[in-house]
């Protein structure tokens, strides 16, 4: 039997789910209006989800798989993803992607909104860290890149990065070998961009590391490895390496103390030095981010080991693709397990892999080969 969980800010109960991310996501990512189904593994029978109408034609495939691997869901389906559902069911609070502007016009709590805007500005990041004597690379913070001189195109460690202040899914992030590469970077911005020039942090392992928040408290909620195709996110491992809750307590506080709410996020590099082991912040996500969801569904079928990956498919149907061996058995704790599965569509999946580091390499070869 799985555990019940929280949502992430509220004790255990009843949640109206709507964890659709077109209202802050990049028109970029392929397939955006279908990432509301990756919510359902973190459901139970008693809350309401919310599903883009799309995704009705998937559903028996997902759920013979999650019935037949022993993951309770909810089954009480909203055919759409409009925002007024949040507040129209008595005795469900509001479970959400991202808490922004327009969440807010339905569910209003104003603190968790400024708290969620401040913080999801990576200039505001740097500059609250270094109050807090957080460890974070050297960065140079500016409202546009018409602010950017000669001397601060002069002192910069190469390589770098520039960076928008305000940016998703790695869109907006590019890398610079040198002084001619910064100048010829910034030309790619509005000059009303607020922006950051970040030296690059020599690391091969980066962290992301979740909070939660419920009641008055916040508690660690998972660390884990980022799996990265240059600095975009595809996909998490567990356990993590190191989990040094240390490095961003004081800024997990400091978020909790000022109206945050849900799970939360930050990107810890892990740098090593002459004088030892460096944990640097990079950036806060105020938000669920790609590892909740695999987290979460750890969490309720008591999965130690694991790893979530996203993969290309041919198909465009779950009925089609094989699980016969390799889906997940509980009685083992290893197999494959689909995250986010209404991306099929759009011919890509989230599949969680269970087991020791072994048994996720040969289960990510075979499912691989079925896809």
């Amino acid at each position: 039997m799985s555990a019940a969980i929280d949502h992430g800010y509220l004790p255990a109960g009843k949640y109206i789910i709507n964890h659709d991310i077109m209202n802050c996501t990049a028109d970029g990512v392929v397939g955006n209006h279908l990432y509301s189904g990756r919510a359902l593994g973190m459901s139970e029978p008693w809350d309401i989800i919310q599903l883009h109408p799309r995704l009705k034609i998937l559903w028996s495939g997902i759920h013979e798989h999650y019935r037949r691997i022993g993951l309770s869901h909810s089954e009480n389906v909203i055919w759409n993803v409009e925002l007024e559902q949040l507040g129209a069911h008595i005795g469900h609070h509001p479970s959400v992607f991202y808490f922004g502007p327009h969440e807010c016009r339905y569910w209003g709590d104003h603190y968790w909104l400024q708290t969620v805007e401040f913080i999801n500005s990576k200039n505001n990041f740097i500059a609250l860290a270094e109050e807090l004597g957080m460890d974070v690379p050297k960065t140079l913070c500016f409202d546009s890149v018409a602010e950017i001189d000669i001397d601060s195109i002069e002192q910069m460690i190469y390589p770098c990065y520039l960076k928008a202040a305000i940016s998703v899914s790695g869109i907006g992030i590019y890398r610079c070998a040198n002084k001619t590469e910064l100048v010829e970077a910034m030309t790619l911005f509005e000059n009303n961009v607020p922006v950051q020039i970040q030296e690059e942090v020599n690391s091969e392992v980066f962290l992301n590391m979740q909070y939660r928040v419920v009641g008055n408290d916040v508690y660690p909620l998972a660390a884990s490895e980022q799996i990265l195709d240059g600095f975009v996110h595809q996909g998490n491992r567990v356990p993590a390496c190191h989990e040094p809750w240390a490095a961003v307590d004081p800024m997990a506080n400091w978020l909790k103390d000022k109206g945050m709410k849900g799970i939360f996020a930050f990107d810890v590099a892990v740098e090593e030095s002459p004088s030892g082991t460096r944990f640097r912040a990079i950036e806060c996500n105020p938000r669920f981010n790609g590892a909740s969801y695999p987290t979460l569904v750890a969490q309720k079928l008591d999965i130690p080991e694991w790893s979530a990956v996203s993969m290309s498919t041919r198909y465009r149907s779950l009925g089609n693709i094989d699980l016969s061996d390799i889906e997940f058995d509980m009685r083992t704790g290893e197999g494959v397990i689909i995250i986010n599965w209404g991306t099929i569509l759009a011919g890509k999946l989230v599949i969680l892999l269970a087991g020791s580091p072994e048994v996720q390499r040969e289960l990510q070869v075979e499912i691989a080969s079925r896809l």
